[in-house]
């Protein structure tokens, strides 16, 4: 024992039980640790699902659902979709997950005279949260490798799987007032075509290449996609036909064509869709093109203008580069900020409901990515800095969060 220490800590059995004392409230912090991380974790399980859902919904409901009712698809390409759709969603599920679920934790735990009791027992509010605060920096980690690697890449795959089912359906829709010929044994007519919804429908079966077995015409018609089996099914309502030889029939008709669907294509992903490497090559290589000797020999007037629009598109397509470098690291920081601001708000709301926690976090969420929205609406604007602009709802959450925190702290 340090002989500055009081002097009835220096008897065997007051160390002893100093001792135990302190053990004890080892022992409580780590009970405290994992109650409190198991609280976390469940809650933000939950809140990260539930805003996958909800950000997933808005994609379905444009884009996937209405090629599945259709049966333009099969189900199989449908969940592949959504499945990379899953990472791209997780850039801004996981900070506002984690910014709810310590709102709804902390709350309760205030509600509850849970706080009060922990602090009654010596413990402060900052040795109680640094697991908490090294989770979001965990967080953090995550984030930036789905931000800068995964998401971008599961984008850029999700892009080309509609580019491609577009590229593939384009070739067999039936464009009205024309002629169609993209059907070997066929020539088609359709009047009007309203969301495959076929009127004045005219159908010339051919044998070989000149001669026509048989003409169809309907008033109306209907022309439906079975992807899975390259098949078009067109019906014919009210129609009549005559043959080659004289012979007349009426009444509806169906007739199934078969269909090559077009090769698979790459797709270059956008500036948005880019990785960090991408990225970063891309800004590299812009940088080299812009820096590239002026022509020594006397410019036209006209190829002083031409230079200088192309010089200024450079510089647009490069600040552009740079604003998305650096929203994919800012992004990468968002959980800690939430996190900070999270904690002492969740404690000086000093409630248990839900509605209160979920709308005081997409309350902060919004104001966050406000500034992002500000800094990518200047994107082409270099002269205004819009990478610094995402920045910005760091420094102030994190320094909110922080003055916020060390006053929940002394208690004030």
């Amino acid at each position: 024992m340090d002989s500055s220490a009081p002097s009835v800590l220096r008897r065997p059995r007051f160390r002893l039980q100093y001792v135990g004392m302190l053990r004890t409230m080892v022992s409580d912090l780590r009970t405290l640790h994992a109650y409190l991380m198991r609280q976390i974790l469940a809650s933000l399980l939950m809140t990260v699902a539930v805003f996958t859902f909800v950000l997933l919904l808005g994609n379905l409901l444009k884009e996937i659902l209405p090629l599945l009712v259709n049966r333009q698809v099969a189900f199989g390409t449908v969940a592949q979709a959504v499945g990379l759709l899953i990472p791209f969603v997780w850039v801004f599920a996981l900070p506002m997950g984690m910014l709810t679920a310590t709102l709804l934790i902390f709350g309760r735990f205030s509600a509850d005279q849970e706080l009060t009791a922990v602090r009654a027992s010596g413990i402060s509010l900052l040795s109680l949260t640094s697991p908490i605060l090294l989770l979001s920096l965990a967080l953090c980690a995550l984030s930036a490798w789905v931000n800068m690697e995964i998401g971008p890449r599961c984008r850029v795959a999700y892009t080309s799987i509609l580019n491609n089912l577009k590229l593939e359906f384009s070739n067999v829709l039936l464009p009205e007032d024309r002629f169609i010929k993209d059907f070997p044994g066929y020539l088609f007519y359709v009047g009007r075509n309203r969301k495959q919804n076929l009127e004045d429908v005219m159908v010339y079966k051919l044998e070989g290449e000149t001669n026509v077995a048989y003409i169809a015409r309907a008033p109306r018609g209907r022309v439906e996609f079975d992807a899975p089996n390259h098949r078009i099914m067109l019906y014919l309502f009210d129609g009549k036909t005559v043959t080659s030889d004289g012979a007349t029939g009426t009444g509806d008709a169906t007739i199934q064509l078969d269909f090559n669907p077009s090769p698979k294509r790459e797709w270059k992903p956008r500036i948005d869709d880019m990785t960090f490497a991408e990225l970063w090559d891309q800004y590299h290589e812009l940088e080299r093109l812009s820096n590239l000797a002026t022509p020594q020999h006397p410019l036209t007037p006209e190829q002083r203008r031409a230079r200088k629009q192309e010089l200024d598109m450079e510089r647009r397509d490069q600040a552009r580069v740079q604003f998305q470098i650096h929203r994919q690291v800012a992004f990468s920081f968002a959980c800690f900020g939430f996190t900070l601001v999270g904690i002492p708000l969740g404690i000086r709301v000093h409630r248990r409901e839900t509605n209160i926690g979920i709308a005081m976090a997409l309350l902060l969420v919004a104001i966050y990515y406000s500034f992002v929205l500000v800094g990518q609406s200047l994107d082409t604007r270099p002269e205004w800095a819009p990478y610094l602009i995402v920045w910005l709802p760091n420094f102030v959450f994190q320094a909110v969060g922080a003055v916020l925190l060390w006053r929940a702290n002394r208690g004030v």
